[in-house]
C-alpha cells in the first residue's frame, strides 16, 4: 500500500509539471526544446532573441523571434509564460 501511494504521489507531481507553462525568460535550451513543435533551431532562436533584447515582456513577443509566426505564437501560447518581475526594494 505504502509503494502505491508513493508511485500515486510521484506521478501527481509529474503530471503537474509536464502541464507547467515554460518562462521564456529562463528557460534553458533543453527545456525549451521539451516543447511540442519547438526544435533545436528554433530554441536558440529564442535564447539568442532573448539576450538581444534583455528578455521577453509579453508570450506574444514570440512572434518577433525568427521561425515563429503569429498562427505558430497562438498554437503554443498556453505553453510559454513570462512573469511579472517582483517589485524591487
Amino acid at each position: 500500500m505504502k509503494k502505491l501511494l508513493i508511485g500515486f504521489i510521484l506521478f501527481v507531481f509529474s503530471a503537474i509539471s509536464a502541464f507547467a507553462a515554460v518562462n521564456l525568460n529562463t528557460a534553458t535550451q533543453a527545456e525549451l526544446e521539451a516543447v511540442k513543435g519547438i526544435g533545436p533551431a528554433k530554441a536558440k532562436a529564442i535564447i539568442t532573441y532573448r539576450e538581444k533584447s534583455g528578455g521577453f515582456k509579453s508570450v506574444d513577443e514570440l512572434a518577433k523571434v525568427k521561425g515563429f509566426g503569429k498562427a505558430s505564437v497562438a498554437k503554443l501560447k498556453d505553453q510559454f509564460e513570462v512573469p511579472a518581475e517582483a517589485p524591487k526594494k
